[in-house]
């Protein structure tokens, strides 16, 4: 049968037409504005005057923003190499169960995934709060000074870490059940008739084949933590939210507080850099240490 490859073309572009369209409106133009705006002085809405490098420059010098960067680099390897890991432990712990009882205990681990962010700061404000907190009676009853967890500097980002691992631990166990289960039964079943331990196995056979779910898991982990906003953003009310800020919440603060839309841009630019350079440097990373493994 032959074929007009005039109109399959035609058909082609048609279908793909309309993401592309959404995808120039929604994040093209957008972040050509962005990168635009970073190079003037407009205020967050409205037109500006061109300053050049100047709100570049002008980074270098701000001890909030060095602050904002420290902050958001301490919590990232907080979370994203600990949340790694549990994960991976807890999708090894359930691909062990059986049956009904698997899927109840997976749910109530993916249940957390699912949760607004509003919901999780209530349910451990409840949990940790210094004055009404569950956690706080329970420190009573043992003796213990009570801690105000969201209100320390020294405390709140390691919290608001271990809330977060809590938090989005689900998908990761989600995916690191589905490398396991993808791993045929038949290499295990050689294995074991080798007499292999659970550590030679794990070693030998588990880890590499789940190494690129791994760096998956790992990769998004670390674009996720390294734009964290909302949960410092709410834990930090009534605080001292100056002493927690992490980069985006300092491009909210630019933005919408101070009105200083050029700065803000420059600043969500920088981020936008460190994300896809922190990143591509991982993944090189990774695929680096795969090799040396072979």
């Amino acid at each position: 049968m032959l074929r007009n490859s005039r109109t399959e073309r035609l058909v082609a572009l048609v279908l793909v037409a309309p993401f592309l369209a959404i995808y120039l409106l929604a994040f093209v133009y957008p972040m050509v504005q962005m990168f635009r705006i970073s190079f003037t002085d407009a205020p967050l809405i409205g037109a500006g005057r061109w300053v050049g490098l100047d709100n570049y420059l002008r980074l270098d010098n701000d001890p909030m923003f060095r602050r904002a960067l420290w902050n958001t680099a301490y919590f990232v390897l907080m979370t994203v190499v600990p949340g790694t890991l549990i994960a991976l432990l807890i999708a090894l712990g359930v691909s062990r169960l059986k049956g009904r009882f698997q899927s109840i205990v997976l749910a109530l681990f993916f249940l957390p995934y699912i949760l607004p962010v509003s919901v999780v700061y209530l349910i451990w404000d409840w949990t940790l709060n210094f004055q009404f907190g569950i956690a706080m009676h329970v420190l009573d009853w043992l003796g213990i000074p009570r801690v105000p967890v969201f209100k320390s500097r020294v405390w709140f980002l390691p919290a608001v870490a271990g809330v977060t691992i809590w938090w989005t631990a689900g998908f990761s166990i989600l995916l690191f059940l589905a490398g396991l289960r993808s791993i045929p039964a038949e290499i295990y079943e050689a294995a074991a008739l080798d007499n292999s331990t659970r550590w030679t196995t794990f070693r030998r056979i588990t880890w590499p084949l789940l190494w690129p779910i791994t760096s998956l898991v790992f990769t998004i982990q670390l674009i996720l933590q390294l734009k964290i906003f909302d949960q410092v953003y709410l834990f930090s009310i009534g605080g001292r939210p100056n002493d927690n800020m992490v980069l985006v919440y300092y491009v909210f603060q630019k933005a919408f507080q101070q009105n200083q839309g050029g700065r803000a841009a420059a600043v969500a630019v920088t981020l936008f850099v460190l994300v896809v350079v922190v990143s591509v440097l991982q993944f090189q990373l990774l695929r680096f240490a795969e090799r040396r493994r072979r």
